[in-house]
């Protein structure tokens, strides 16, 4: 009877400390509630929920109010439950917004039922419906803004393609509204861009990058031919200098000796541009003489190669076979100056045929590089990637050279070694004074520029979306912004692109790939051989009349030679099969290890937990113990 009390006296003492332990547990998150409202930590990957400083920054710029319509149909998350998850982070992050814009900014959210009021609102403000029903419903997830003064917004659908965007789409948006005084960027040598193929801009033959730029700068073109830089440029582009005439030359080296700001994009080989004219012997000699007396200079015939970071492409008859291109690249976040605020939210850029860019030696300027390979790198010939490169051979013949290469670099400081007016005849930047400190960011590709090689085009419901599978454009503007002193946008790009690749399983696909091709080569050549003896000996045997004559001593051979073939396609079809199934059990032990192994480990954790926790329970009622 004694020992069945105090059982229940146990019980009794148990059930008060949950009751405690639960009262407390809603206090605290009552206190959390109030207190800690304004606090937040993001623990998600890519910090989806953290606003950037430049979006903190283009809120603080609101001087006037802004109204948003946040759209969303319940019969589309009833469809789509994917829409759902992305409408709460959409509406968590607009109600951000509206915190950090200290009033200036009111978010409503709206349902646009079928044949409501709200519909036809969201009609009007342009959203897009799309059909969520067999009767032909349709559902909405937009967004409209405005401000006092008739500027208004859009995003017609919020598509899950462009989720990794969107704090950059929404801050966009905002910004357009805003519309505070944009630098002005000058732009000279876009006629090198004439000869792209037809890109995904809304202006012909223009990469879309360019057309993006118009959001952030007021843009002026430059013919290649003027003699000054015109009064009110913030900032210059300059494309493939080497192209440009002897006049602009010297009046972007004035431009820049004058303590004003330039973004060049140089290249050995655009492959983009086909049919450009190439540029004339002159003005290459004149646009390098220029750099060197910048404190740089691309090493002449030779672009950058990079083991690990080779993209895959698709070569052979009709594309049957993949390799790892050691001329196109898909640099990450190793290879970046991450103290310089131009990689701001930049994960991956990608370059195809880049130069290398080296500094002057003895010159004044500061040569920082900002993007370079991997050490995995190689100087390759111009000539091995002009016309048709072999893309196997050029992965075959690979030799690292232990060393990163410079593929863009940020020259400061100078000026110069010498006055252009003394190298080209150019006028100083003023009538008796030094050539003031330079800001110039030198990069040793053009291709980045072209649309085919960062981003694609689909379609949802008749509206062209655009997928980025790298930063190039994000990349380009936040260098441009920083070279103008205009950075309030820097830091809201894309907090991801759609391309993530297994780096592990690509870093081992790679080295396995090098080590099973060359026997695979030397299979082949033995196979070519063979193939070639074999016919030989049937040549040898015909007769004029077509009909066969042959020894038995030729007989033996060719059977021996089958023979040999056979085996050699056999051991070519292991070499294949041994690198697929090395990959193959990569992949295997990882998925093993995601659905196995954790929860596993879980569970083991949970075991020894509650082991110790029994074992102290029992201690506790030994004689002498606490109970």
């Amino acid at each position: 009877m004694t020992g069945l009390l105090k059982r229940l006296e146990g019980s009794r003492l148990g059930l008060a400390g949950l009751a405690v332990g639960a009262v407390l547990f809603l206090a605290v998150n009552l206190f959390a509630d109030v207190a800690l409202r304004g606090y937040q930590l993001d623990l998600t990957e890519g910090r989806l929920y953290t606003v950037s400083e430049g979006t903190k920054r283009t809120l603080a710029a609101i001087d006037e109010p802004i109204s948003l319509r946040l759209y969303f149909s319940r019969n589309l998350a009833e469809a789509a439950p994917r829409y759902a998850a992305h409408y709460a982070r959409v509406r968590e992050l607009l109600q951000r917004y509206a915190g950090l814009a200290g009033g200036r900014v009111s978010l409503q959210l709206l349902d646009p039922e079928p044949f409501s009021d709200a519909e036809d609102r969201a009609v009007a403000d342009g959203i897009q419906g799309v059909p969520v029903t067999a009767a032909g419903d349709l559902g909405y997830f937009g967004l409209a803004a405005a401000n006092t003064t008739d500027g208004r917004a859009t995003i017609p659908f919020f598509n899950l393609e462009r989720e990794p965007f969107l704090e950059y789409d929404l801050t966009k948006l905002l910004y357009t509204l805003v519309k505070p005084n944009l630098p002005k960027l000058g732009l000279i040598g876009s006629a090198a861009l004439a000869s792209a193929p037809a890109g995904l801009s809304a202006n012909a033959g223009e990469p879309l990058i360019l057309g993006q730029l118009n959001d952030f700068f007021e843009i002026e073109r430059l013919d290649g031919d003027l003699a000054a830089v015109p009064e009110g440029i913030d900032v210059l582009m300059v494309i493939a200098p080497q192209q440009l005439g002897e006049d602009a030359l010297k009046a972007i080296d004035a431009f820049v000796r004058g303590g004003s700001r330039a973004m060049v994009f140089l290249d050995p080989l655009v492959e983009s541009a086909q049919g450009a004219p190439p540029p004339e012997a002159e003005a290459g000699a004149l646009a390098a003489q220029i750099l060197a007396g910048w404190g740089v200079k691309m090493v002449p015939d030779k672009v950058a190669g990079d083991l690990d970071a080779a993209r895959r492409v698709s070569t052979g008859a009709r594309g049957a076979v993949l390799g790892d291109y050691v001329a196109w690249l898909t640099l990450g976040t190793q290879g970046f100056d991450r103290e310089d605020p131009i990689f701001a939210n930049v994960e991956r850029l990608n370059l195809a045929t880049a130069g290398i860019l080296e500094p002057i030696e003895g010159a004044k300027t500061s040569f920082t590089p900002v993007l370079t390979t991997g050490p995995r790198s190689m100087a390759i010939d111009l000539a091995d990637v002009r016309f048709m490169p072999d893309v196997a051979r050029l992965l075959r013949a690979f030799v690292p050279s232990g060393k990163p290469l410079t593929l863009a670099a940020r020259l400061t400081g100078g000026p110069a070694p010498a006055p252009a007016a003394e190298r080209t005849g150019a006028e100083p930047s003023a009538a008796g004074e030094p050539a003031k400190p330079i800001d110039v960011i030198v990069i040793a590709d053009i291709d980045m520029l072209y649309d085919r090689f960062w981003v694609s085009a689909g379609e949802f419901f008749g509206e062209q979306v655009l997928v980025p599978s790298a930063n190039n454009a994000d990349f380009i503007a936040n260098a441009l912004e920083n070279l103008s002193g205009s950075e309030a946008l820097i830091g809201l790009r894309g907090r991801g692109t759609s391309y993530r690749p297994f780096t592990l399983i690509e870093a081992f696909r790679r080295d396995a790939e090098l080590q099973y091709r060359a026997k695979e080569e030397q299979l082949q050549a033995r196979l070519s051989e063979l193939q070639g003896k074999l016919k030989s000996l049937n040549r040898g045997g015909e007769r004029g009349s077509g009909e066969f004559l042959l020894t038995a001593d030729d007989k033996a051979a060719i059977d021996r030679f089958r023979g040999e073939i056979l085996t050699v396609r056999r051991e070519l079809r292991n070499v294949q099969h041994a690198l697929r199934s090395d990959i193959e059990g990569l992949e295997s032990t990882i998925k093993a290890a995601n659905i196995a192994v954790v929860p596993a480990f879980v569970c083991l954790v949970a075991v020894v937990v509650a082991a110790l926790r029994r074992a102290r329970r029992q201690r506790g009622r030994q004689p002498g113990g606490i109970s």
